[in-house]
């Protein structure tokens, strides 16, 4: 019944074309589902990638420290000695110690974070 009052308000084929397919486009787009994501599930979920990944590396950097360096002296703090210091001391180290260049950044990572 509407398309027979358009049809016959509408003389023009394409003013009669537009203003069905504006419509056809109203309804389509009225039907689709709404579907929202919560942002705060995502960065929460990153949040806890990201502390798992902190975790990993400091345990595996921490059991490297403890196991290869403590064989010859005591362990010292972290806060100690600067990053750049930990860096010149580590390569110095990473001989004497027999460790290879990828453990000596993961003890690395492990002495200079938090």
């Amino acid at each position: 019944m509407t398309a027979l009052f358009i049809r016959l308000t509408f003389n023009n084929k394409k003013m009669y074309k537009k203003i069905l397919s504006f419509i056809l486009g109203l309804l389509l787009f009225s039907c689709n589902p709404k579907i929202i994501v919560p942002i705060t599930e995502t960065k929460k979920e990153t949040s806890e990638k990201q502390e798992a990944k902190i975790v990993n590396v400091n345990t595996v950097g921490k059991d490297l420290y403890e196991n290869n360096c403590a064989k010859c002296h005591s362990l010292y703090e972290k806060s100690e000695f600067s990053k750049e210091d930990w860096k010149s001391i580590l390569v110095d180290m990473q001989k004497k110690a027999h460790i290879s260049d990828s453990e000596r950044e993961e003890i690395y990572k492990y002495i200079t974070t938090l």
